[in-house]
């Protein structure tokens, strides 16, 4: 197969969108870098393959005290191929709530809203 063929299939794979979603608890804090063009850029550089239903659990920082953030990232739909690229668009969406825990204590109400 040639490189231009080969590009060819890889943009017919690439996703043209992603929906995912966060809890509904999750902090103002946490929300404000999952959110981050730089997380997305995260994202689309290590997820690779994506398929809806699948749960990521994401490492999204740790606070001046201490406290570490990890959330449950679900892909809601994938709209295209099922590839994540650095073209796909990736948005989000808001869940019930999963009782997370963390967050960065004292700047944001223990980690919570």
């Amino acid at each position: 197969m040639s490189r231009t063929e080969d590009a060819g299939r890889s943009a017919e794979r690439t996703a043209e969108r992603v929906t995912v979603s966060y809890p509904e608890d999750l902090s103002k804090w946490g929300r404000f870098q999952v959110e981050k063009p730089a997380f997305r850029a995260f994202l689309r550089k290590t997820k690779g393959h994506v398929e809806e239903g699948t749960t990521w659990d994401e490492f999204v920082g740790v606070g001046c005290c201490g406290d570490s953030l990890d959330v449950p990232l679900r892909v809601e739909s994938v709209e295209g191929g099922d590839e994540m690229g650095e073209r796909t668009e990736i948005v989000y969406e808001v869940r019930d709530t999963c009782e997370i825990e963390g967050g960065w204590e004292v700047q944001n109400a223990g980690g919570r809203r």
